[in-house]
């Protein structure tokens, strides 16, 4: 059957973890990199076979009410997450000492740290997308260092082609990063840089589809899971 893992571009796979899957009770989860030996296909198609991952809804389904977990999968570039819902399942035996639970750990993915959280006051956990510590520090440094040094238009287009998208949390840090940089200008005496500078429309993506073409599923099959010498 197919079933759509491979995520085509960064924004895809980000949207497809937080909104598809963590905001629906996917906590639980393992990271990975595909070594760069290995061909990418069948090692996807391996873990949708150890995991039986690759099935219905309806299935998934059942397998809620009987109290089971459900376990997706996805991949973008050599990257992957395994991610599972509370519930029985072989994933738990089988990544026992790697599991993580991401309203504790979150997932550190190209610069962003997808979490989450409680809403304030308490209350139902939501996906939390934001801009890692550390790229939020190289950011500052970059942009707060260059605030009087760099001119106004290379200031306005550093900001508009930051490549994160912005989720609440993003949003938060990148007024935070433009209200350091209006100050450091403002001493200075510098133009400030309007609030019109920052982004902040995300665009949703079709995560699983390169721009301008068909869909990409993986074509899974048992037979696809092994290989002489596994």
């Amino acid at each position: 059957m197919s079933y759509q893992c491979v995520a085509t571009s960064r924004a895809g796979f980000i949207q497809q973890l937080a909104v598809g899957y963590v905001t629906n009770g996917y906590y639980f989860y393992v990271t990975g990199v595909i070594p760069s030996n290995k061909p990418v296909a069948k090692a996807d198609c391996k873990i949708l076979a150890a995991y039986d991952i690759a099935v219905s809804k309806w299935t998934r389904a059942r397998r809620k009410r009987a109290g089971q977990a459900n376990v997706q999968y996805l991949r973008h570039g050599r990257f992957y997450v395994i991610i599972a819902t509370h519930g029985v399942h072989a994933f738990f035996a089988a990544e026992a000492k790697r599991v993580r639970d991401i309203r504790r750990t979150p997932i550190l993915f190209m610069g962003y740290s997808i979490g989450c959280r409680r809403e304030h006051g308490g209350g139902e956990y939501h996906a939390s997308v934001r801009i890692n510590r550390d790229t939020m520090h190289e950011l500052k440094h970059k942009l707060v260092g260059n605030a009087t040094q760099a001119d106004w238009c290379n200031l306005y287009r550093a900001f508009q082609t930051l490549p994160f998208e912005p989720y609440a949390p993003v949003r938060n840090q990148l007024r935070g990063l433009l209200r350091a940089v209006n100050r450091a200008r403002a001493i200075a005496g510098l133009e400030l840089l309007p609030r019109t500078t920052l982004r902040l429309q995300r665009s949703p993506v079709r995560p699983f589809e390169a721009e301008g073409s068909e869909k990409l599923p993986v074509r899974f099959s048992p037979a696809d899971a092994t290989e002489p010498g596994d």
